[in-house]
Order: C-alpha cells, then structure tokens, then sequence
C-alpha cells in the first residue's frame, strides 16, 4: 500500500490487466481462466503421487509441476484434460472455474 501511494504521488496509476489491455470481459474471463485450473489442479493432485499423474497424462513430472505453477505455456486444454485423468467430473471443473 506504501509503494502504491508513493508511486500515485508520482503520476503513476494502477490498475487491473483487464483495464490496462482494454480487454473485452469474454477474453479477461479467460484469462482468468488459467489460474483457476492450475489452483484446481494443486488440490485434485493432492489425492495422488506426482509420478503417478505425469504417468496418466503421458507426461512428466517437471510437466505437471508447470502445469500446478501456473506456466502460461501450458495450455488450457492440457489443464483440463489432466483434471479429467484424475476424476473431477463436469461439475467439479465448473466449481474449479466458478472458484475465482
């Protein structure tokens, strides 16, 4: 809070990433969307080993680490299709992006 009053005495202004790209509230949602699952993905991977999930999503363990972290390298798609590998159900995903 300091910083940002010192910075606002400065001319300086803060703002969210929506305001700052003039993003049309479908494509902040997305990217919302990312966050969400990784958050979600961290709780469902709890229930099992690390090596175990890589193994069921046909990748590896750096791979799902990523994935948890919230790398943006990592595709929705594979998000999702992970949760699926571990049995959330349509309903759970939709807590999961309901979550934020």
């Amino acid at each position: 809070m300091r910083a940002r009053r010192k910075r606002a005495s400065r001319g300086w202004k803060t703002g969210t990433i929506k305001e700052f790209l003039a993003l049309a509230p479908e494509d902040a949602a997305l990217i919302e969307l990312h966050p969400s699952l990784s958050d979600g993905l961290k709780a469902w991977r709890k229930r099992r080993p690390l090596h175990d999930l890589a193994a069921a999503v046909q990748s590896s363990q750096s791979r799902v680490a990523r994935m948890e972290a919230g790398d943006p390298a990592v595709s929705i798609d594979l998000l999702v299709r992970t949760l699926l590998a571990l049995g959330a159900s349509g309903r759970d995903l939709a807590r999961i992006i309901e979550s934020r």
